[in-house]
């Protein structure tokens, strides 16, 4: 464990790397944030002749994510100072890791186990984009790519007009499609189809005028462009909404990591993200939709008509 004062963040920031290079953790002791007012990070604060920086807690979990790190423990040390335990994320422990096939995303895989509900970020994006769109005065609306239904449970949890909307949930891995329909069994007004999106026709679903998909679209098995344009084309009324959701984030060995990862990279890169989000942002826009682009760990694209 070493003791910081004064130093810069950076050279905190190369020591835990190097500790790290050859240990599981890593340790450091440093002001404790709630002994002080709060200042700006960075900010010199006297205490008993000694000088410190301020730093607030999320400037250390903000360093623990760069650090592919957990903080696994914080204690009191001193009258002023606080313990920070840095511990390396098993990255063997993530489903981005787990064989592409039909389970990657199925009842009994690693992605099951991530409730995307608990992540307040995510949930309060979410509940914001549904508000958005004005959820209450939709009729039909389509989830493609619905998994086990996490967007589902949040309208019937927190909307009172759940019951007057019918909600058709579109999903190519079957184990999750029977999650699904077990937990709405009793709702009348749900109906769940274990289907390819790319053969999303075959169903004869008619239109919506809501439209949900949260992290599938960009699924490396779909024509992005193509598809995503198909889907306003053939499935959204005139005067529907848009709810896409844009990974912008990793689950490795238990902790939401910031950033969207693509191949070849070692370090978050946003290119493809943002080039989708982009692009349906102006294909929408040409349709008369006013859009939206909201979120930290999804991009969330609201998407509303304007036509009168």
């Amino acid at each position: 464990m070493k003791r910081f004062t004064t130093e810069d963040i950076y050279q905190i920031y190369l020591y835990l790397k190097k500790e790290l290079n050859s240990k599981k953790s890593a340790s450091i002791e440093v002001l404790n944030p709630a002994f002080v007012k709060p200042h700006y990070s960075g900010e010199f604060v006297n205490l008993d002749t000694l000088e410190y920086r301020y730093r607030n807690y999320r400037v250390w979990s903000d360093l623990a994510q760069k650090l592919f790190c957990r903080i696994s423990e914080i204690k009191e040390l001193s009258k002023h100072t606080i313990l920070i335990v840095f511990e390396k994320l098993d990255d063997k422990d993530s489903f981005h890791k787990t064989e592409n096939n039909q389970e990657k995303y199925g009842s009994s895989s690693i992605f099951n186990r991530i409730d995307k509900n608990e992540e307040p970020e995510i949930l309060l994006s979410y509940l914001e984009a549904l508000n958005s769109v004005d959820l209450k005065k939709r009729k039909r609306v389509l989830n493609l790519g619905v998994n086990s239904a996490d967007e589902f449970k949040i309208i019937k949890k927190y909307f009172e007009t759940f019951c007057q909307i019918e909600f058709v949930g579109i999903d190519y891995c079957v184990s999750a499609i029977n999650e699904a329909k077990k937990y709405f069994i009793e709702d009348k007004n749900c109906t769940f189809y274990a289907q390819d999106i790319n053969s999303l026709d075959e169903l004869n679903l008619g239109e919506f005028d809501l439209i949900i998909s949260i992290g599938t679209l960009q699924s490396s098995n779909l024509e992005f462009n193509t598809l995503f344009m198909h889907i306003v084309q053939n499935y959204l009324k005139k005067d529907g909404a848009m709810i896409l959701g844009f990974p912008n984030c990793r689950w490795i060995d238990g902790e939401i990591v910031y950033g969207a990862r693509v191949p070849n990279y070692n370090y978050s890169e946003l290119s493809t993200l943002f080039k989708d989000a982009v692009f349906c942002k102006k294909y929408l826009q040409q349709k008369k939709f006013r859009v939206t682009l909201t979120g930290k760990y999804y991009i969330f694209l609201t998407a509303t008509s304007i036509k009168k």
